[in-house]
């Protein structure tokens, strides 16, 4: 129902738009005719008359994208209450089920284990909100070195954990040469914009999660991060704009996987922090994708 109605609101905020263009242009076009001898007349018309038609298209456009904007958030706010109420629920239910009957120890250690991982899921949730709010607004903190190798290993044990996953779903190849890559970076933010392109990989890839990670030097002045999945893909339209705050591509995977919008935006974000980047690649839906995460190397003068 709400989409219905943004859908109506945004098609009558152009409608309206555009019968008010037309008839400024009809109403300028008759000055012109009416003035045509009047030359500082005509001039003036004319200049107003253009001043007005940029006004309303400039109205139009802006309003059309607080339109699209409140939607985006309204999703957003959905998503969140799915991602933050299900570990919860889960939570509540294996522990009213070990308050109610009495449960062997091996599966009772199994319940903990799984609340354990729901409460690594509820964290994360939680984090990647307020991450999303302190980002733009918070001052810059003091960077340390890092190596990347154990900090990727390190998130993609968590994220095999969080998703119940073997340890062969997400492998990290090694590094070439056992060149030890470091970093200057803020050690949460780099872990959070690892752990979401892992969480992002398993996410989309349903059917069967087989994610591959590498690390290597390029241009000796950086170090890359590639994480490959097999997944559903991204539309080749649609690439440039998941690196947008809230944005998911829309269709039935956006209603199927969940998610908040945040997770692109935090790894952009971060990156661009850090002076590198980060772009995703896919040959089309169901073909999977690649994310490539940039980051300046460390001097080797400093470790």
């Amino acid at each position: 129902m709400n989409i219905t109605r943004r859908r109506g609101a945004i098609a009558l905020s152009i409608t309206i738009g555009v019968l008010v263009v037309v008839g400024l242009i009809v109403v300028n076009i008759a000055w012109i005719i009416l003035n045509e001898r009047r030359i500082v007349l005509l001039v003036l018309g004319i200049i107003l008359s253009g001043l007005l038609v940029a006004g309303v298209v400039l109205n139009t456009v802006f309003l059309v994208r607080e339109v699209r904007r409140n939607e985006r958030q309204d999703s957003f706010l959905n998503a969140v209450t799915h991602e933050l109420k299900t570990p919860i629920a889960s939570i509540r239910l294996y522990l009213e089920t070990l308050q109610r009957r009495d449960v062997p120890e091996i599966q009772r250690q199994q319940f903990y284990n799984i609340m354990l991982a729901d409460s690594d899921r509820l964290l994360a949730t939680v984090e990647q909100v307020l991450k999303a709010g302190e980002l733009g607004s918070r001052r810059p903190q003091d960077r340390t070195l890092i190596e990347l190798a154990p900090l990727v290993a390190d998130c993609i044990a968590i994220t095999l954990r969080r998703h119940h996953l073997p340890a062969e779903a997400i492998q990290l190849e090694p590094v070439s040469g056992n060149v030890r890559l470091h970093v200057h970076a803020v050690a949460s933010d780099l872990r959070t914009a690892v752990l979401n392109l892992l969480d992002n990989a398993v996410k989309y890839s349903p059917e069967s999660v087989d994610v591959r990670c590498t690390l290597q030097i390029a241009h000796y002045t950086n170090v890359v991060l590639t994480i490959t999945d097999h997944g559903v893909g991204i539309p080749a339209d649609q690439i440039k704009r998941i690196f947008n705050r809230f944005y998911r591509v829309p269709g039935r995977n956006a209603v199927r996987i969940k998610g908040t919008g945040l997770g692109l935006f935090l790894v952009r974000a971060i990156a661009r922090q850090h002076g590198g980047n980060v772009h995703a690649e896919s040959p089309g839906p169901n073909l999977g994708a690649t994310f490539t995460l940039t980051l300046p190397l460390a001097d080797p003068a400093a470790y």
